[in-house]
């Protein structure tokens, strides 16, 4: 297993994986595991709704939640697609929409109330999206956001974006680019660096698996965090993809090649957990 580049954190000798799960052993439960849910705990499909998370990647899961502080997985998925997705995992916390919902160890779901106002909108844009857009987009509508897809039609990627923009500057809307995905969202302040940012607090390390553009701000809540106080263990985790893969890759501490690996690597992390 080659080194860990733990960036801010490096320490004189760099550590290799393992050694960085003893180090997480020694402090489990004082230790956070994110994880993304699309492209990194399951494969990503053609049919948003036809992904399944990977079996080996959820069973490692179920195994280190009682061990360590916490389990979240923190995704643009709602939340209660997680919840169906995950089987109803006991203590496992989801933030779904970027953070714009979330639910505690199986507990209600909560929303942003700064986001229930554009509920109406994203309605009608996700309609509108649909009429206006060519056939061969696929139009996700999430409630408190719409993502437009061109996975099974690369060619119309320009065409979606920027019709997808032009809606976000009309409507006062934030836009989030993806895997071959566009997603339009209210302009609230949230995002995967900032529930990574408070839920880390009082917590003695975390661990962030991610494959997309967006994770890269979950990775510097951690490095943040490493920088301030020299005693947490921070180590940012990549899942390899075509698209984005490089960029995340760059940003993390250690790759990962699919979210079937993924399950392996997780399970090779419990013999050193208590």
């Amino acid at each position: 297993m080659p080194p860990l580049n733990l960036g801010n954190q490096q320490p004189k000798t760099p550590l290799n994986a393992d050694q960085a799960w003893q180090i997480t052993a020694s402090r489990a439960a004082g230790t956070v595991l994110f994880f993304d849910f699309d492209g990194t705990l399951a494969p990503v499909d053609d049919d948003p709704t036809a992904v399944r998370p990977a079996p080996k990647a959820l069973a490692a899961i179920e195994a280190l939640a009682p061990v360590v502080q916490r389990v979240a997985i923190v995704s643009a998925r709602p939340v209660e697609f997680l919840r169906d997705q995950l089987g109803g995992l006991a203590g496992v916390d989801l933030y779904g929409l970027y953070g714009l919902e979330h639910s505690h160890s199986g507990g209600e779901t909560v929303t942003e109330p700064a986001a229930l106002p554009w509920v109406p909108t994203m309605e009608e844009l996700a309609d509108l999206a649909r009429v206006e857009l060519p056939p061969g987009t696929l139009v996700e509508y999430k409630r408190l956001s719409v993502a437009l897809h061109w996975r099974t039609a690369p060619q119309l990627g320009p065409t979606v974006q920027q019709w997808g923009q032009a809606q976000a500057d009309r409507l006062g809307l934030r836009s989030q680019a993806g895997r071959m995905v566009l997603e339009l969202k209210p302009p609230v302040d949230r995002d995967k660096g900032m529930v990574i940012g408070e839920a880390i607090k009082g917590a003695t390390g975390a661990w962030y698996f991610g494959d997309d553009v967006s994770d890269i701000k979950a990775f510097a809540a951690l490095r943040a965090r490493a920088a301030a106080d020299p005693d947490f263990l921070g180590v940012c985790v990549a899942v390899a993809n075509p698209e984005t893969g490089h960029e995340v890759a760059n940003a993390a501490d250690l790759t990962i090649e699919s979210p079937a690996a993924l399950g392996d690597f997780l399970t090779r992390a419990l013999t050193h957990l208590p």
